[in-house]
């Protein structure tokens, strides 16, 4: 088994934290305080997962820089008070940057008893072969 700091405990609980206020702003009719602390509290809880250097790291390598600054970029237009064009901005900036990352979550999602049946469905099958396609290219 992994050991597990405390850091690493308290950034999982963070980043599900963060992603429960980012769903919650959006459900709200982004909400931009939700939306807000929802970003603060994913990213400080990314930081404390895989640390401060391996975030730097991640999110400022060249290929993908595009992503970040728009990830970054979306995340200031929601702190400014427009969340719409903000939230829209991290979308971007989030496929782009963890598009690598879908194809192996895919997988893993289709070995879960209940989900794989439904990802292997023809027309859901299909549509995830295209994205992982997609994705590769």
């Amino acid at each position: 088994m992994i050991p597990v700091s405390d850091f690493q405990k308290i950034g999982v609980g963070l980043s599900c934290f963060g992603i429960a206020f980012l769903f919650l702003g959006v459900l709200l009719f982004f909400d931009k305080g939700l939306l807000a602390i929802g970003n603060i509290l994913f990213i400080s809880g990314l930081a404390l997962v895989i640390g401060l250097e391996r975030t730097a790291r991640f999110f400022f390598q060249r290929h993908k820089l595009k992503g970040s600054a728009c990830f970054f970029a979306g995340i200031l237009t929601v702190l400014i008070g427009w969340p719409t064009i903000g939230m829209i901005l991290e979308t971007y900036g989030f496929i782009v940057l963890f598009s690598g990352f879908f194809p192996v979550a895919v997988n893993f999602l289709r070995r879960v008893p209940v989900l794989g049946t439904i990802l292997n469905l023809p027309g859901i099958k299909q549509v995830m072969a295209l994205s992982e396609e997609c994705t590769l290219n």
